[in-house]
């Protein structure tokens, strides 16, 4: 089969790459990341650098994506600076090192961060694609993230072909990119399952610098069975939810719902899809995962929408062989419009994310350990958080064998402030925090979110302070921190 732009290996496409040039690399997730280019630039990196020249490169995704990106740009010494997600241990390693420079954002406000310059000229977009047509119409393959506007911002733009993915992808995807102010306009999305765009990314053909062809999976692993915690936080989301709709403040109909990533947000999907008294519902959200797959075979999902197909191999091949049936039951769009807060207050969303740690008061730590190490980012959970009908966050009350509380006098690093928090859920039980003062969000936390053997030391806490709108103790915020800094371990906290 002939291709329609000039044939590059990853080796003479990572050449054309030029030291401090800045990338924009498809991928929101591993899926759709773009795999051998970044393997062949990381190998340049290392051969420049024992000619000791200088080489490294700015490095701009969707999201996070995979270990033949992040991974091996990282090991290769070639990052210059990295925004906005990642979730790569060796590239977290040099970030928390000062090695790397990275900048958290929320993923809503990436491509028109980069539209307009304040991430600097992006000298080339990496795009993987299933199908590449000679009018420079592009098929993406498992997610979109920011690759529209990378192709439409990037000086010269490289295709990664990955047979891997079949052309029978078109039409799952809906690339719709609003205009920038001042002549920005309302989103014409008025309901889940709208289509307001085109199935392919379009640029000017004579932008396409070349194509790599490739033949790689996404490199997604599998889910770990959820341990007895987890099960217990998916039981209690599903329960708060039902009671709600029972109650009347969701619909009947109910409303769409957003869930995070990783193995808590599969096991909230898993206990929704079981709870009887949750009816048939649909999903806006920025990444679908195997659970979502297993409620739409089964009809309690009707309509799923995202920006990322992030599935195990073994659901990635389901998904493949049966792209007919989801074809009309899921739609991937750019992350400017999966994650934008508009649609996220016009549709209801009720949003459900992870937290590292939650303090009395309904403060969320979603992005570093110990209030300086990063994990992961913020990723697109402030998107939907700040502008959700019901924000949910949810988190095991135990961490390290029972060492550190996730619940704590005060959050050591606040990415989610109180005012947008509206619900926290452990495996202990469920906090509504909606209409509670400062000293009622401490007594409820305290006493249905903590694990009881931290109990008696947050009840002390709030009694040190009698005083104020807030019943906070500067000098002693941080007592569970500091402690488990000392000794390893957070149990053991007295204040006299």
């Amino acid at each position: 089969m002939s291709l329609p732009f000039p044939l590059l290996t990853a080796d003479e496409a990572a050449a054309l790459i030029q030291d401090r040039d800045i990338i924009g690399f498809s991928g929101f997730t591993p899926a759709g990341a773009a795999k051998s280019i970044p393997r062949a630039l990381a190998a340049r990196a290392r051969a420049e650098h024992e000619a000791g020249r200088p080489f490294k490169v700015g490095v701009i995704t969707g999201a996070s994506t995979g270990p033949s990106l992040d991974g091996e740009l990282a090991k290769a010494e070639a990052v210059l600076f990295r925004t906005p997600y990642q979730a790569d241990p060796e590239l977290r390693k040099r970030i928390n090192k000062g090695e790397v420079q990275f900048f958290d954002m929320h993923l809503s406000m990436l491509p028109q961060a980069v539209r307009y310059g304040f991430l600097g000229k992006m000298k080339w977009a990496v795009v993987e694609a299933c199908e590449v047509y000679p009018g420079g119409e592009i098929v993406l393959t498992t997610s979109v993230g920011a690759s529209p506007t990378f192709c439409g911002t990037a000086e010269k733009v490289i295709i990664e072909l990955n047979r891997h993915h079949s052309p029978a992808l078109r039409g799952l995807h809906d690339i719709y990119e609003p205009f920038d102010p001042p002549r920005r306009r309302e989103i014409p999305l008025f309901d889940v399952r709208d289509r307001i765009g085109s199935p392919v990314v379009k640029i000017d053909p004579s932008r396409i610098v070349g194509i790599v062809e490739t033949n790689q999976a996404d490199e997604c692993g599998s889910f770990e069975l959820p341990n007895e915690a987890v099960l217990r936080i998916g039981h209690n989301v599903a329960e708060f939810l039902a009671s709600e709709r029972k109650r009347g403040t969701i619909p009947s109909s109910f409303l769409p719902i957003q869930s995070g990533v990783g193995d808590i947000a599969n096991a909230v999907l898993g206990a929704m899809g079981e709870h009887p008294g949750i009816p048939p519902f649909q999903m806006y959200s920025e990444v679908l995962q195997d659970a979502v797959f297993k409620l739409l075979q089964s009809g309690k999902l009707t309509f799923a929408s995202t920006t990322a197909v992030t599935v195990s191999p073994e659901m990635n091949a389901e998904f493949t062989r049966n792209l007919d049936f989801y074809r009309s039951r899921i739609v991937m769009r750019p992350q400017e419009i999966s994650n934008h807060p508009e649609v996220v207050r016009r549709l209801g969303i009720i949003s459900i994310n992870a937290a590292i740690e939650a303090d009395l008061f309904g403060n969320i730590n979603s992005t570093h350990v110990l209030g300086k190490s990063l994990m992961n980012g913020i990723g697109g959970s402030g998107d939907f958080t700040r502008n959700a009908f019901i924000s949910i966050f949810v988190c095991p009350s135990l961490q390290k064998n029972g060492r550190i509380s996730t619940i704590v006098p005060l959050v050591s690093h606040a990415d989610h402030s109180e005012h947008s928090v509206q619900v926290i859920i452990t495996d202990q039980g469920i906090a509504d925090l909606r209409g509670k003062s400062p000293h009622e969000r401490a007594e409820l936390i305290t006493e249905r979110c903590a694990h009881p053997d931290f109990r008696d030391a947050l009840h002390a806490y709030v009694e040190r302070t009698k005083d104020g709108q807030t019943p906070q103790t500067l000098g002693e915020a941080f007592a569970f921190h500091q402690h488990y800094m000392r000794t390893g371990d957070m149990r053991g906290v007295t204040f006299s």
